[in-house]
């Protein structure tokens, strides 16, 4: 029934009837093991090999350096392959890929073999994160882009606060390798039905099928480096994504010599809870705002928040300004695909989504390192803080220049 040639006109988004909120459910459950495999995970994975191989903790961290990478030249071309093969064998696809990623990881057992299985989980990365869960729900979406995405990427922190944890239980009782296996297996059980019995043939809107037709991708990409508009979204998430990365890889180590280990991790929930929280309140909202002024401003309240955990040591205050620093969290791998849907044709914005997101993924990746090594320069973590509130406000700035107007298809 899904699969009907003849379903080319896009019923009300705003009824609960509308399939495409049944699109929205699987992408939750894809993000869940998507983030609690691909992003999560990988604390996990540091641990356990540490600990069973005795590899010291560069080696393991460069595979998942080198995971991010990697990863991010596969997301360029996410938007594509959904154009060229549809988002039911792209979503098999990616399922597929991080389920056989996740039983390489518990089947390591020398170096080579674990750059091999990070491998692998770059291709599960590319085919179940942001890049291929917006692209699914862009075609069904148009008006309600904003809250169906919001919504379907909670599944991204239900993966961090309710997967690693039974994750690291499971570990605990029958061993890493026994984890994985069942964790892959169960994504197996659970998504590969649901997208074949769900995901079918998406309406088209606008038409964006016959327009996509007479635009390459190569075109589509080269126009937007030369854009100002897409410039200064790509150049200002990726700014902003650096700094919030970077912080929150640290924030524990940060706080505990402060308010020690158990309010630090506190924290963490906190921040954690807060981006559901924020995300779940702005898909309210978030369609009928001026997004780049939402951006903004979001950029600014991190950074505001940041200048409240540098300068005050309050367990209560530093507890607080982690809630509003983690309000915007969610939020801000969301609002760039509603900006590029508002300014670019229909028929680019995979393609564009897909760029943006390896751009941002890239910079982000280095967001660790750097704030670490400034703390070890300096001795502390003020300085890269610093540099953090810096970008902030930078990219508070930048995604404020829009360029010139455009002419936008229907």
């Amino acid at each position: 029934m899904l699969d009907n040639p003849q379903h080319t006109a896009p019923d009300d988004e705003s009824s609960l009837r509308y399939e495409g909120w049944r699109i929205v459910a699987v992408c939750f459950l894809l993000a869940t093991f998507g983030w609690g495999l691909g992003f999560y995970g990988q604390s996990v994975y540091v641990a356990e090999l540490q600990r069973a191989r005795g590899w010291p903790a560069s080696l393991i961290s460069s595979g998942t350096t080198f995971f991010y990478l990697f990863s991010a030249l596969l997301v360029v071309f996410v938007g594509e392959a959904v154009r060229k093969y549809g988002p039911r064998p792209s979503l098999i696809a990616g399922t597929l890929a991080m389920a056989a990623a996740g039983v390489a990881i518990g089947a390591v057992r020398e170096p080579w073999q674990l750059w091999l299985a990070d491998a692998v989980l770059a291709f599960g990365w590319a085919g179940t994160s942001l890049a291929m869960i917006t692209n699914t729900i862009s075609l069904w979406f148009d008006h309600k882009r904003g809250m169906a995405i919001s919504l379907a990427l909670n599944g991204a922190s239900f993966g961090g606060i309710v997967g690693v944890p039974l994750l690291v239980v499971m570990i605990s009782h029958i061993g890493f390798a026994n984890a994985m296996f069942a964790t892959s297996g169960a994504m197996l059980v659970l998504l590969v039905p649901l997208i074949l019995l769900v995901v079918g043939r998406p309406p088209d809107l606008h038409g964006w099928r016959a327009a996509a037709e007479t635009k390459s991708s190569t075109e589509i990409r080269k126009h937007a480096l030369r854009d100002v508009g897409f410039l200064t979204v790509t150049v200002a998430f990726s700014l902003v994504l650096f700094a919030q990365v970077g912080f929150i890889v640290h924030l524990i180590s940060f706080l505990d010599p402060v308010i020690g280990r158990e309010r630090a991790a506190v924290a963490v929930a906190v921040l954690t809870a807060m981006a559901v929280v924020g995300r779940v309140l702005f898909s309210m909202v978030i369609d009928r705002l001026n997004q780049r002024l939402a951006s903004a401003l979001s950029f600014l309240s991190q950074a505001a928040a940041l200048g409240v955990v540098i300068v005050m040591h309050n367990d209560y205050v530093l507890i607080a300004a982690c809630a509003v620093f983690g309000f915007s969290v969610g939020n801000l791998i969301t609002l760039p695909s509603l900006i590029v849907q508002q300014e670019f044709d229909s028929a680019a914005f995979g393609v564009l989504i897909s760029l943006n997101t390896a751009i941002n993924q890239v910079t982000y990746a280095f967001g660790p390192g750097v704030v670490g090594f400034l703390r070890d320069w300096s001795g502390g973590y003020s300085l890269p803080f610093y540099l953090c509130i810096a970008l902030q406000v930078t990219a508070a700035a930048l995604i404020m220049v829009r360029g010139a107007p455009r002419a936008k298809s229907a």
